[in-house]
């Protein structure tokens, strides 16, 4: 048993083939979004970064995008840039040219401003999506599944229903082969040792330690008295009454599979199995962790309700009772 999928020439799977409009930096957002606009096939990947950060900051944004462009649910991929921005469009187009994908870039001050780029871009992208029109699906294993976990809006129940219930499903996962990624640091506090005695090796519990811990001092460094709640209003009208309530309910959501690996945000797990992945407690920003992880699904519980998705990778809702 396994997926019908689409063979990505890097020998991942995807579960979509979709082609994907990215901006290298936040000056390109209007361009990007008027290329959609007059070819909405196409997929879109703004964001307000790509320039006057430090280095730290551009690294984190130019390993997620260039995740998002080698993204197996990614057949073909435009970078549109301004041109005097510090991540340039070529290097993500290069991104996503060495996982083997059709590429291409366009620089706007090059191209000769705004409306040129985007009649530029229109005809590429229209290119790009009759030669992705041509792929099939296959069937393969679900060794080559990555699937991202995620909660938001979450109540009482969450912990109780939904929540259990992904986590049945996660480890039947991992035991077919698949990885999933468990995410929300914020939403571990308070379970670290939990996790770290199910992590897969001394050096792994170790790293589990390390993450949550320091993201604990974070928080109460930041909140101080307030430290026990970081949960939000919705939270609390929903039942829930602290960080350490939520957050045991949370990681219910990774079943009772070991931890095998502990990844920084939008790194690609290199083993199978469960895996933590560095994410923020946003969902916005904790799912396109996730996406530049390379997870070609996610699986998001919900108490309160949310409309949040992703552009390239399908987020299915699961909810905490039967009136939402």
């Amino acid at each position: 048993m396994g997926f019908l999928g689409f063979r990505r020439p890097d020998g991942r799977w995807g579960v979509r083939n979709h082609v994907l409009v990215v901006a290298s930096v936040s000056c390109a957002n209007g361009v990007v979004n008027a290329i959609a606009r007059e070819e909405p096939g196409a997929k879109t990947v703004t964001h307000p970064e790509g320039c006057g950060r430090g280095p730290a900051d551009l690294e984190i944004t130019q390993r997620t995008l260039a995740g998002l462009c080698r993204h197996p649910n990614v057949a073909a991929v435009l970078a549109v840039g301004l041109g005097c921005e510090f991540l340039q469009a070529p290097v993500l187009a290069e991104a996503a040219r060495e996982a083997g994908k059709p590429a291409q870039s366009l620089v706007i001050q090059q191209e000769g401003g705004s409306r040129k780029t985007v009649l530029r871009g229109v005809e590429v992208v229209r290119g790009m999506l009759a030669e992705a029109a041509w792929a099939r699906r296959e069937a393969c294993g679900w060794e080559r599944l990555t699937v991202g976990l995620e909660c938001g809006g979450s109540d009482a129940l969450s912990g109780v229903t939904a929540n259990p219930l992904v986590g049945a499903m996660a480890d039947r996962l991992v035991e077919a082969g698949a990885t999933v990624i468990l995410s929300e640091t914020t939403e571990m506090i308070g379970t670290g040792e939990i996790l770290a005695r199910r992590a897969c090796s001394p050096e792994v519990a170790a790293k589990v330690l390390d993450l949550v811990r320091g993201h604990t001092r974070f928080v109460k460094e930041s909140l101080g008295p307030l430290a026990g709640l970081v949960i939000s209003p919705g939270n609390i009208e929903g039942g829930l009454s602290n960080i350490a309530e939520k957050s045991l309910g949370c990681i219910v959501k990774a079943g009772t599979s070991p931890v095998n690996e502990v990844v920084p945000y939008g790194a690609v797990p290199l083993r199978k199995g469960l895996v933590i992945m560095d994410t923020p407690g946003s969902d916005i920003f904790s799912l396109t962790g996730m996406a530049a992880g390379g997870a070609q699904i996610m699986i998001f519980t919900t108490g309160r309700g949310t409309p949040v998705g992703f552009p390239t990778v399908p987020v299915i809702k699961v909810a905490s009772s039967s009136e939402l």
